[in-house]
């Protein structure tokens, strides 16, 4: 197989005066690509990556990825979300694009730089719902809209009650290993929402989990100072990847 089968296109948007240029790529990454072609798209994802704005559009075809957790079980999806991870890439699409899955993606690196995403019907005989945005030229400040668990008021009580009155072998029976995971991964989400309320993220803290401790933090902060370094051609990507 060659080793760079991904078809891709890169294009460079003039901004206005002092907004800067938009790097902006159309991707396709086959269902059945190797890990050689795969590790050279993300080279090509991490070189866009430094660019000022970057917005990567495509179908990659990772159906398994779980963007609500940031999980995956197989390896290449696994890997594809190492790449988003290390080159802080946000994924703006949120609902399914092709028959419960979400195979098309919306990739950027700077919050607020895509607005107004809406999935409408198909194009011509394609089953893949078509994905409309927009790419903003002055990048405007966004308000959160994360929320994060409260613990402070949560009632484990109400967490146990629930999953102690599931007939488990009975909901399990007869399912495989992944049938098994999903059932039970979403009853412990269901009795997750019902003990422990969820709360707006706000204030000057809102990129702050209120888990973080202050060992925590400073390990994020070694980390962006890492990535700034590369980024600056002051760190080898080696001793970034390993800081990461």
């Amino acid at each position: 197989m060659d080793e760079e089968p991904t078809e891709s296109l890169w294009v460079r948007i003039k901004g206005r005066a002092g907004a800067g240029d938009i790097i902006v790529g159309v991707c396709y990454r086959p269902p059945d690509q190797g890990d050689g072609a795969d590790e050279a798209l993300y080279r090509q994802i991490g070189a866009a990556s430094r660019s000022q704005a970057l917005v990567l559009m495509g179908d990659f075809n990772h159906p398994d990825i779980c963007w609500r957790d940031n999980a995956a079980e197989c390896k290449q999806p696994r890997k594809f979300l190492e790449c988003v991870d290390d080159n802080f890439l946000l994924q703006v699409i949120e609902e399914p694009t092709r028959r419960g899955a979400m195979l098309d993606l919306i990739l950027t690196n700077k919050e607020g730089l895509v607005g107004d995403v809406k999935l409408k019907g198909s194009l011509g005989c394609s089953d893949h719902k078509m994905v409309e945005f927009r790419i903003l030229r002055a990048v405007r400040r966004v308000h959160s809209k994360l929320t994060t668990l409260d613990f402070r008021r949560a009632d484990f009580g109400l967490f146990r009650d629930p999953l102690g009155r599931i007939p488990w072998d009975k909901a399990l029976e007869g399912r495989g290993p992944q049938d098994s995971r999903l059932i039970s991964k979403g009853q412990l989400l269901q009795a997750q929402e019902r003990c422990i309320p969820a709360k707006r993220k706000s204030g000057t803290n809102t990129r702050r989990p209120t888990r973080m401790n202050k060992e925590l933090l400073g390990k994020v902060k070694h980390k962006k100072e890492a990535y700034r370094g590369w980024k600056q051609g002051q760190v080898a990507w080696e001793e970034y990847r390993e800081t990461v």
